[in-house]
């Protein structure tokens, strides 16, 4: 895909890519459903979530959420003058630095909804996995070349929250259960990811493109989808995790319950 195709290419049609983009973005296709159809989510969409994971879900992402401006500051150190899509990924970058750092006011919103101060989610305790994620996105963004820094973060995380956000707003049964008054403060950082901000992650994948070309070399395809894979896979173990803890605290409940009898 060259710079003149992605000015007029459709680009949330996968079949407008190169054949290397489109067969990694199919190879990795198990792994992002995987994400976004998680039972985390669908607890959620059908608030039948117990607080405490909902609680447990909302302090583990909250570094991502609040890092995710700086993955790309990080990211933006790569960009060199001249080369093909770098100039396309510096003004993408820069503009969406301002973007996320407004989404973790709203996040912030979506945390008071359910009793949790700004205070809890800088200081509260929070998994191992979701440090692993924040630490996972940090590291590469610093170490790694621009493109597979972008395909982590900018595809497949802002994709895969993307359709997670439009998943759970496919009903309106999580959001009505919040009191009217407090309704669309709650639901501003869900809304915003699961309607404005579809367009980010192809705009990233169209980049990803300019920058490796029609044809790059094997090693840095599999870079790309190595990254993606990833990230899908860190998402998960933070969502297993939240739901854990519940499955734990039940089995203990009913080991109590066999001892009492």
């Amino acid at each position: 895909m060259t710079k003149g195709l992605v000015e007029i290419a459709e680009i949330t049609k996968i079949d407008s890519y190169p054949t290397w983009v489109q067969e990694v973005v199919r190879a990795c296709d198990d792994s992002r459903q995987r994400v976004v159809r998680h039972e985390l989510y669908q607890q959620i969409k059908d608030n039948t979530v117990s607080e405490a994971a909902m609680r447990r879900f909302l302090m583990c992402v909250w570094p991502v959420i609040w890092e995710f401006p700086q993955y790309m500051a990080m990211s933006l150190c790569h960009v060199k003058q001249g080369l093909a899509g770098h100039e396309e990924a510096r003004s993408y970058l820069v503009k969406n630095i301002k973007v996320e750092n407004t989404h973790a006011v709203l996040w912030t919103h979506w945390a008071e909804a359910h009793g949790i101060s700004p205070d809890q989610l800088q200081r509260g305790m929070r998994s191992a996995a979701g440090e692993a994620l924040s630490h996972w996105c940090g590291h590469i963004c610093q170490t790694e070349a621009l493109v597979v820094a972008m395909a982590a973060t900018n595809y497949a995380i802002e994709g895969a929250t993307g359709d997670w956000s439009c998943y759970i707003c496919s009903s309106t049964t999580y959001e009505n259960r919040f009191p009217v008054d407090v309704r669309h403060r709650a639901m501003k950082w869900l809304n915003a990811h699961a309607h404005y901000d579809d367009l980010h992650p192809w705009q990233a994948l169209s980049i990803i493109a300019q920058v490796l070309g029609p044809s790059p070399k094997s090693d840095e395809i599999q870079a790309v989808q190595q990254a993606i894979e990833k990230s899908y896979a860190y998402m998960c173990l933070t969502q297993d995790e939240c739901l854990a803890a519940d499955d734990v605290t039940s089995a203990a409940k009913l080991e109590r319950a066999a001892a009492l009898n």
